[in-house]
């Protein structure tokens, strides 16, 4: 049987491009999604077009009961869990943090961190020889915005992601001895949909030229850190923080 990978916030961007990756390198994919159905069974499509196996999952990684429905889907569909990316997130408007409201600040924590640590606690309950699994791997998605800092423009996101490069390295080292590896990626500016979601749908290009490679990133780009990460040969890399951020 097929290893079987959860991505969450699969449909689009980062996610769906490790989506695609990780079918071609043999998992069974769980595609989650919260909203855009359309696009997450887009995904599904393209990997059981190509020969893979996929499923479309909907669930609100900030909403404990979703996440538990999610993953009993994935054990019922396809088998044993051997893999998590920590993918789905939400950032905002530019703004000041004197302007931000406790709405904002609220959806940023529990959708980037705490929906974040629901997820790895139910894949850690699956892959754990604690809990009779058989090992696995965690890539948490993070930002270089955790250690910029995200001044002027959104202070909270970086900081939900700073709360994720903490939280790589502490459950890295806790789950050590049970045969989960734990890793995060940190991207730089990538030409992705999320820019539009904070009202800036250029962002990625007009920041171009602060970039020491002079460009933005894609998301395939990142997808093949992630999955390297989820693989064999980084069978002796845990705890670590991989900035895939054309020099920023």
């Amino acid at each position: 049987m097929q290893p079987a990978l959860i991505v969450t916030g699969g449909s689009r961007g980062i996610g769906a491009a490790t989506a695609l990756l990780a079918a071609q390198r043999g998992y069974a994919v769980a595609v989650n999604y919260t909203r855009h159905a359309a696009a997450a069974e887009a995904v599904v499509s393209q990997i059981r077009t190509a020969g893979g196996s996929a499923i479309a999952v909907q669930a609100d990684v900030a909403d404990e009961a979703q996440v538990l429905a999610m993953f009993r889907q994935v054990d019922t569909a396809l088998g044993r869990l051997s893999g998590l990316v920590n993918n789905a997130g939400v950032v905002d408007r530019a703004e000041r943090l004197d302007a931000m409201d406790m709405q904002r600040l609220r959806r940023m924590f529990d959708i980037n961190v705490l929906g974040s640590f629901l997820c790895a606690r139910q894949a850690v309950l699956r892959m754990s020889t604690r809990h009779g699994g058989v090992g696995g791997a965690i890539v948490n998605v993070s930002s270089v915005a955790a250690r910029l800092g995200g001044s002027g423009q959104y202070v909270d996101y970086a900081a939900a992601k700073g709360a994720i490069d903490t939280f790589t390295v502490g459950l890295a080292r806790e789950v050590a001895t049970e045969g989960i590896r734990v890793n995060a990626v940190r991207p730089g500016i990538i030409e992705t949909e999320i820019h539009a979601s904070g009202g800036q749908p250029n962002r990625a290009r007009k920041l171009a030229p602060t970039i020491p490679v002079q460009r933005p990133g894609t998301a395939m780009e990142v997808a093949h850190s992630i999955v390297w990460l989820l693989s064999q040969e980084a069978s002796y890399t845990t705890g670590a923080i991989l900035d895939v951020s054309g020099g920023r």
